[in-house]
This record gives structure tokens, C-alpha cells and sequence, in this order.
């Protein structure tokens, strides 16, 4: 593992965009410094953290010259202009274009719906979605399911979203996969491709690495 000195990661734990970053850098074989920002205490909303990013989000990456870079996937194509090696958002025009148009995809296709089932009606994410409204929680349940079909016929031709390679396109959607149990959305077991691919990314030490500590 190579420590990255000068910056320092506010991460967020267990939740969707922290842990995305987090096993991005394990792929990378990355690590820097880190602090922890709990948010279920609302941490994030502090005068403090809201200094270093008035959005209130995690994670944050704040640079040895104190630029503070926010947004996970901002996050994310920093470090891979520093370290290209593996490649995890394309090796050249074509693929970097291919890349990106998968993780978008998988980004508002599929971990937002989830993210929405959670935030909008689960007990325990309350305080951090005022106010919940149920029904929006109910519309996204579906349109995850209708996603995961989608990727399903996909990944019959390619073994990873983006193709032949694992990718961040793999990264948001494993990360959105794992959540599908606290969202209250029942896992696909029965589409076969998809479960293939999730049988596959899982047994990465990346993604099975907690990363947050």
C-alpha cells in the first residue's frame, strides 16, 4: 500500500460515496490519512466540516495546498491522474469515454434509486432526510429493479459494466448492489448475469476490505 503524503481523506465509513472512494483507492493499492466524520451524528453539518465543504458531503480530499476536492467521482479521476496504474476510468480516449458513460449510467440508474429507497423510508435515516416522503421511497424500489434487468441483458455479452476490465463503472454499482438490503429492495437472484458479476467483484479484496479505518 502506498501512503499518499500532504493529504488527508474526510471519510464517512459505511455509506454509498466514502466507501466508493475507499475501494477505488484499494484497487490503486493508495492509502493517506484520513478522518472520520460520523454521519449519523451530522458531523458533516459542523461549522467546522462546513468550512471545509459547505455542501455538507463526504467525502472530501483536501490537498497539502489546502485545495479541498469534493464529489466522489472528482475525487476519484485526482487520484487516478496521479497513479494511472490500474486504469479504473480508461486508457484512452474511446474507453475513458465508454467508462464514463457506464459509471453515469450506473450512478443515476441505479445507486441513486437505491440511495432514495433508504434515505426516503428507512427508520434509521430520518434525521438525515427531513422531511421522508414513503411514496418516493416506493417509486425508486421499481426503477432499481427495472435497472438491474437492464444490466442483466448487458452483462451477457462483457464480464464488467464498462467491458473487459473492472472499472469505477463496477466500483458505484457493487457499492449500490450491497445496499439493496438496507433500501428494502429484494437482491436479484434471479438474474443471472448480474449475479455472476456480483459473484465475481465481491471476491475482490477491495471491495471485501472495510477500508474505513
Amino acid at each position: 500500500m502506498k501512503k499518499l503524503d500532504g493529504m488527508v481523506l474526510y471519510d464517512g465509513g459505511r455509506a454509498p460515496n466514502p466507501r466508493r472512494v475507499q475501494i477505488f483507492m484499494a484497487e490503486k493499492g493508495l492509502d493517506v490519512d484520513r478522518i472520520q466524520v460520523d454521519i449519523n451524528r451530522l458531523e458533516q453539518r459542523s461549522d467546522a466540516f462546513t468550512r471545509i465543504n459547505p455542501m455538507q458531503r463526504l467525502p472530501v480530499l483536501v490537498l497539502e495546498d489546502g485545495t479541498a476536492i469534493a464529489e466522489t467521482v472528482a475525487i476519484c479521476r485526482y487520484l487516478e491522474e496521479l497513479h494511472p496504474e490500474p486504469p479504473l476510468m480508461g486508457v484512452d480516449a474511446r474507453d475513458r469515454a465508454l467508462v464514463e458513460m457506464w459509471q453515469r449510467r450506473v450512478e443515476f440508474g441505479f445507486l441513486m434509486p437505491v440511495a432514495f429507497a433508504f434515505r426516503h423510508e428507512h427508520p434509521g435515516a430520518a434525521h438525515l432526510e427531513s422531511p421522508q416522503v414513503a411514496e418516493w421511497a416506493q417509486v425508486n424500489r421499481p426503477r432499481a429493479r427495472e435497472f438491474m434487468e437492464f444490466l442483466d441483458r448487458e452483462l451477457a455479452s462483457r464480464p464488467f459494466m464498462a467491458g473487459e476490465r473492472f472499472t469505477i463503472a463496477d466500483i458505484s454499482a457493487i457499492v449500490g448492489y450491497q445496499f439493496l438490503k438496507p433500501a428494502r429492495i429484494p437482491f436479484p437472484e434471479d438474474l443471472v448475469h448480474l449475479q455472476r458479476w456480483y459473484g465475481t467483484v465481491v471476491a475482490r479484496p477491495s471491495v471485501a476490505a472495510r477500508g474505513d479505518g
